[in-house]
């Protein structure tokens, strides 16, 4: 089943205006199916084929020789060599959307089009589905159910047990290639730290702290973390640097990119695991902040998303920062609203001044209530939400 991608949109407009798109994310994202039914006429090429890869690592002329009038190549990452000679095919002939590249790590693909294709290409980072992406028979019906579940599309496209998948997923991707990446000698070592990150979801990050509970050195937690971030497995939320007369917590908080994946590091396999579970918080509170990271994505936009805490205990889970204004929100997973839930919205709207918009308070429960201080929004109408973030 094929669900459409509201970054298809994006995909298509770059297209016309950029000779190189590079759309990137994590793997199983969907970057593959979403490009081939975009461009369905256009030859495509993996670069996780051997023999395709060996042909590009050799000969990296006669490669794209094959493509005088552009493809989509599959996993550039694979062989990121091939950029700089896509430079000079683009610069005799910079006809837009001639070539299409995915990758799923961005440390050398990266590299090498801030090198050899600025101001060449344009860049899509492409993440797993949105809540309002799915459709309404295959949508979570809970917020167990979706947090367990997660969003990447091979669960919902073939209908795939989450547990089993994720499994196959954290072996064959983030065991095997992240390893590769960074030289990873002791495997038992780099799984403690996964689960160890997933077990910090929602927290200010202690790298030093993070680092002795793995046994490992702090150079090492950092590169290894390093690694996650640029493979699209987790992110680093950064504290917002508006001074409001309030000495300001400076430390990022870490989130994963997908829920599901943060559940099965944490060894909860089914919804009823999570009822009790002591971050099914931090999980929710994750989810939300990733959906409205996709709404900046999808449109092609660079995260504009924060938190505020100040030291003496007033916080915001997010802040979306839309230039001209702060939007603050407050995430709570609890089904039943509580007036202490808007009290920070009132002491942050006297601190920001003129630059705070209506607060947002996305909860677990099913009616929307406009309060003074805030709109109480369900977590399913989260699409309205993000809409704002666009």
């Amino acid at each position: 089943m094929l669900i459409p991608r509201t970054a298809g949109k994006t995909l298509a407009e770059l297209a016309r205006s950029y000779p190189v798109v590079v759309v990137t994310g994590p793997r199983q994202s969907g970057k593959t199916t979403l490009c081939r039914a975009t461009f369905a006429d256009r030859p495509y090429a993996t670069l996780e084929d051997p023999d395709q890869r060996r042909f590009a690592l050799e000969d990296a002329r006669g490669f794209l020789a094959q493509y005088p009038d552009g493809a989509l190549l599959d996993e550039v990452q694979r062989a990121p060599e091939l950029l700089s000679y896509l430079q000079g095919m683009v610069d005799r002939d910079p006809q837009p959307g001639r070539f299409i590249l995915t990758g799923s790590q961005q440390l050398d693909m990266m590299a090498g089009v801030s090198q050899s294709l600025a101001g060449r290409a344009a860049l899509l980072t492409l993440l797993p589905f949105s809540y309002a992406e799915l459709p309404r028979k295959l949508a979570p019906v809970s917020i167990d159910d979706l947090l367990v579940r997660g969003l990447y599309p091979p669960i919902y496209d073939r209908g795939l047990d989450p547990s089993r998948w994720y499994a196959n997923y954290v072996q064959t991707y983030l065991e095997r290639d992240l390893r590769q990446l960074v030289n990873v000698r002791d495997l038992s070592s780099f799984q403690v730290f996964l689960r160890m990150c997933a077990g910090r979801s929602g927290q200010l990050l202690n790298l030093s702290g993070l680092a002795a509970d793995c046994g490992i050195s702090h150079n090492t937690a950092k590169a290894w973390l390093s690694v996650l971030e640029a493979s699209f497995v987790l992110m680093q939320l950064r504290p917002h640097f508006r001074n409001f007369g309030k000495r300001l917590i400076k430390t990022p908080k870490l989130y994963f990119l997908d829920p599901g994946l943060a559940a099965w590091l944490l060894e909860i396999r089914a919804p009823a695991q999570l009822s009790a579970h002591p971050l099914r918080g931090a999980l929710f509170e994750g989810w939300v902040i990733v959906e409205l990271l996709k709404a900046r994505t999808n449109a092609g936009l660079p995260s504009n998303l924060y938190f505020w805490r100040d030291r003496g205990g007033l916080e915001m889970d997010c802040v979306m920062d839309r230039g001209t204004d702060l939007v603050p929100v407050e995430i709570k997973s609890g089904q039943t609203l509580g007036g202490d839930f808007f009290t920070g919205f009132e002491r942050f709207a006297a601190l920001a001044a003129e630059a705070a918009a209506p607060g947002w308070l996305l909860y677990g429960g099913s009616q929307m209530q406009q309060r003074r201080a805030a709109t109480a929004l369900p977590w399913t109408q989260i699409a309205q939400l993000a809409a704002l973030n666009r």
